[in-house]
């Protein structure tokens, strides 16, 4: 059913104060953190690094048509903040940015543009209490098969603001020496602008608990679940889910799992249905640098999977995952990262600066230094405003030389209604069944120790159930990054679009930014 007028508004309003709110939690614990240290001197938990950028752009089809292109050039300002805190209390980050976008062809499409990034964690009582929060400000399309965008700058009706926020409190403990537990509430709000597609709310309770028995090796696990999920474009849904079952350590590098249990939902059906489900797992950590888990699940759409491999060598790391389950909202309600790009690195540079906080600086500087964007992803988000089923594959690599770097994302996704009866998805999307295919590669090389080149390759693929529903957007990037100043970078570059299929059109652009720190 459709949300009233005056729901949506205290939605939306609620969801436009969280930014504030997340930043005012992270600096008030400032002075704190920086008292946080060891006793052999304070470290510097806190980091808070205000920025500038601006940026002109100059292209030859600023509305992405292929009927009558026309010439703009594109002015952006940017103020934006980049929060880090690994206190005792706080760890987490927050990256935010507004972006005042003017046209000198097109003054009625003025705009500005929010960007957010954030999570972390505060322990509220030692060893016990905990609130998580997470959010994120981004732009989506809201058709799979409409027109594909390369840029938040370009003039496109198929591109909508989403926000996402979500806080959960929840405590952890031990019960002596027989188990421990957790109890947990989260509460998460997805937005956005395209005339109420795609606003959902969610709340989730779950509580655990877990422990070993008298033979070596051998451990139980019962696990309870709730979660309700509102939307704004289609009817309410419920899910709740009981599962217990054995795990047993193998070695301390192997360990497996298996479970049993009951859920009861409405994801094809008016009314609650009751079903059984069943599933194992295993884990495996065979060294320091490499991890494989995977899982498998009989549940009530049919099975669901998830496998996850990671593998680091000196100058390489290398991730995969193939995951099929429950898709609530394209970022999962709030749930962000910093990038496929960034985890890699991190993960990479652990053996270089163990401590977390020094890391992310050092990640985030040699992002900066090769031109390379922690966000980057091989296939753009969709909007979506009901339950669907999703089949992922993701692969990213990186290669780290002397002077060299490269990059490589692909990505595969497959995606369907779990309710066949709606019809929300078919007015979002065009289609009942949406399938993205995503390839990106990155060459960076440095030419000086502050001047880098970059080359970006990258093609999208979207097709349906329908032969005349597809698009294919084809991008060639090249640009040059380097340091001007102590706080002061400066890039300039261009770009090829080619767009083919349903939405066709081709675009050319050249950009200079200009980014400063204090």
């Amino acid at each position: 059913m459709m949300r009233s007028s005056r729901s949506l508004w205290t939605l939306r309003m609620t969801a436009q104060s969280v930014p504030l709110a997340v930043g005012l939690v992270m600096a008030s614990t400032a002075a704190y953190a920086q008292e946080s240290g060891s006793d052999s001197g304070p470290i510097r938990t806190l980091s808070i690094v205000p920025r500038v950028s601006i940026t002109e752009t100059l292209t030859n089809n600023v509305g992405l048509s292929s009927v009558d292109p026309q010439s703009d050039l594109v002015s952006e300002i940017s103020p934006g903040i980049r929060i880090d805190s690994q206190g005792r209390r706080l760890k987490g980050y927050l990256d935010y940015s507004l972006d005042k976008i003017t046209y000198a062809q097109n003054s009625s499409s003025n705009q500005y543009q929010r960007a957010l990034n954030a999570a972390g964690t505060l322990e509220a009582i030692d060893n016990w209490a905990y609130i998580d929060f997470s959010g994120s400000i981004s732009r989506q399309a809201i058709s799979a098969f409409g027109t594909p965008s390369i840029s938040n700058t370009s003039i496109n009706t198929n591109q909508t603001e989403v926000s996402s926020y979500r806080i959960s409190p929840y405590v952890r403990g031990r019960l002596g020496d027989l188990a421990s537990y957790e109890a947990r509430y989260s509460r998460a709000i997805t937005n956005s602008d395209a005339g109420g597609f795609g606003n959902v709310s969610s709340t989730e309770g779950s509580a655990k608990i877990s422990g070993d028995s008298a033979i070596r090796g051998l451990g139980w696990m019962a696990d309870a679940s709730q979660q309700k999920f509102d939307y704004s474009a289609s009817l309410p849904v419920q899910a709740d889910r009981f599962t217990v079952g054995p795990s047993y350590t193998v070695t301390p590098q192997l360990r497996v799992s298996a479970n049993v249990g009951r859920e009861r939902n409405n994801y094809t059906t008016a009314d609650m249905q009751s079903y059984g489900n069943s599933g194992f797992a295993v884990n495996w950590t065979p060294s320091e640098l490499t991890t494989l888990s995977a899982s498998l699940e009989h549940r009530s759409f049919g099975s669901s999977h998830n496998l996850s491999f990671e593998h680091r060598t000196g100058r390489t790391a290398w991730k995969f995952t193939d995951s099929k389950d429950i898709l609530q909202t394209p970022n999962q309600l709030g749930v962000v990262s910093l990038g496929s790009i960034y985890d890699l690195l991190y993960g990479q540079f652990a053996s270089i600066e163990p401590n977390p906080a020094a890391r992310a600086q050092l990640v985030n500087a040699f992002l900066q230094a090769n031109g390379l964007s922690p966000n980057a992803t091989a296939v753009s988000s969709v909007l979506t405003s009901a339950v669907s089923l999703q089949h992922s594959q993701n692969l990213s690599f990186a290669l780290l030389g002397v002077r060299d770097t490269i990059t490589f994302m692909a990505t595969r996704i497959e995606s369907s209604p779990i309710d066949t009866s709606s019809t929300v998805s078919n007015a979002l999307t065009n289609s009942l069944f949406f399938n993205q295919r995503g390839l990106s590669v990155n060459y960076t090389h440095r030419l000086t120790p502050d001047y880098s080149l970059g080359i970006l390759a990258s093609q999208q693929n979207t097709s349906g159930l329908s032969s005349v529903q597809g698009t294919k957007l084809r991008l060639l990037n090249l640009n040059v990054t380097g340091r001007v100043g102590k706080q002061t970078t400066a890039s300039v570059g261009v770009r090829r679009a080619v767009s083919s299929g349903g939405a066709p059109y081709t675009e050319t652009a050249a950009f200079g930014t200009l980014i400063m720190q204090f």
